[in-house]
């Protein structure tokens, strides 16, 4: 398997998710369908079906967080020295030539992107652009909406 990229932040979100299944959704779930059989005729309980039906996504993402953390590489960027270059992890700070409007986003891996907070995947096209350049370049972003010239105003191991 492939080494997945992630953050200390994301690794440590995951684990903390992990830790809430095994330990509150997972033995209530239990208790629910135990509950459940206690009413008899387990062919029409609607009330057992559902409880089955949620231990099933309960340990689905049991088994898919276990998989991504086995495969993770977490990166502390503030521990790499700081080259002003673009590396996952750091947060960039990009400014439109065409608007002058400045954006700021940090690079993470996939399971962490949320564009609402500033986080981009480094799958992304934006990130797969900005990778490897230093403070000062300019890359030119290929987007669905059209080519995209952005200026790198700083680079920050945050």
């Amino acid at each position: 398997m492939n080494k997945v990229p992630m953050t200390v932040v994301g690794e440590q979100r995951l684990r903390k998710e992990l830790e809430e299944l095994k330990s509150e959704a997972r033995p209530s779930v239990i208790a629910a369908i135990a509950e459940a059989r206690e009413h008899g005729d387990l062919k029409e309980n609607a009330e057992y079906h559902a409880a089955r039906e949620q231990q099933g996504f309960i340990e689905g993402r049991i088994q898919e967080i276990e998989g991504k953390l086995s495969n993770a590489q977490v990166i502390d960027v503030t521990k790499l020295p700081k080259t002003g270059k673009v590396i996952f992890g750091v947060t960039v700070e990009l400014i439109n030539l065409e608007t002058d409007d400045e954006v700021t986003y940090r690079i993470v891996g996939e399971d962490e992107a949320d564009i609402k907070a500033g986080q981009i995947s480094v799958t992304s096209p934006i990130a797969r652009a900005l990778i490897g350049k230093e403070e000062g370049d300019v890359v030119l972003v290929r987007t669905p909406g059209g080519d995209v010239e952005y200026e790198i105003g700083s680079v920050e191991h945050l």
